[in-house]
């Protein structure tokens, strides 16, 4: 049967990818896009589902950024523009090799792109949340979307995310969930890629 990217709990990682102090000033809709993916990390740890912190070369582009709330998770530092590095590798084995990756963080034309093409290379299925990834410009946010459907990952939404990870109101986390989707996601620019699509 043809795959149609259901999202399911028990098969799935968060990626959070590079949200640091550095990038604040320079990325497109940074606050907005550091905020849906804030939501999606309280998300994942209602529903059980592992997150995977990246930090590129942050001695230089300093720490994550306190509010995504991740203060707790191991950051994997980088120098590459994949977040699939070996202890990234070595931490999804210990998982058991989850088949679907939902992807949030910057930048979408590098570090995003980079591991999109990674992991759909190992056969897991990429979920890039648009309206948790960014980067320095919109262009290149709005072109490296397009470039990433073509190679085959599915483009999604913070709350379409949600919505698909319980799939029913009786779920029994959904009142948690529920209180995530309280206030409608912020406005990150898409609406002019959605009508190229």
């Amino acid at each position: 049967m043809a795959s149609v990217g259901r999202l399911s709990t028990k098969d799935a990682v968060l990626f959070l990818c590079d949200m640091q102090e550095k990038f604040r000033p320079n990325i497109f809709q940074f606050t907005n896009i550091v905020g849906n993916a804030a939501r999606l990390l309280q998300a994942s740890r209602v529903l059980g589902i592992p997150p995977i912190l990246t930090e590129q070369y942050p001695k230089g582009l300093g720490p994550t950024v306190p509010e995504l709330g991740a203060g707790d998770l191991k950051a994997y530092s980088k120098t590459s523009f994949t977040m699939m590095i070996e202890e990234v590798e070595k931490e999804l084995q210990a998982l058991g090799n989850p088949k679907q990756a939902i992807l949030c963080g910057i930048e979408a034309h590098a570090c995003i792109a980079c591991t999109t093409f990674d992991l759909i290379e190992r056969g897991v299925e990429v979920h890039i949340v648009a309206d948790a990834v960014s980067s320095r410009s919109q262009t290149d946010r709005l072109f490296a979307l397009s470039r990433l459907k073509q190679s085959g990952a599915y483009l999604t939404t913070t709350e379409a995310v949600m919505l698909q990870l319980v799939q029913d109101a009786k779920h029994p986390n959904f009142k948690e969930i529920q209180k995530l989707l309280a206030h409608p996601s912020p406005d990150t620019n898409l609406l002019a890629f959605f009508s190229t699509l």
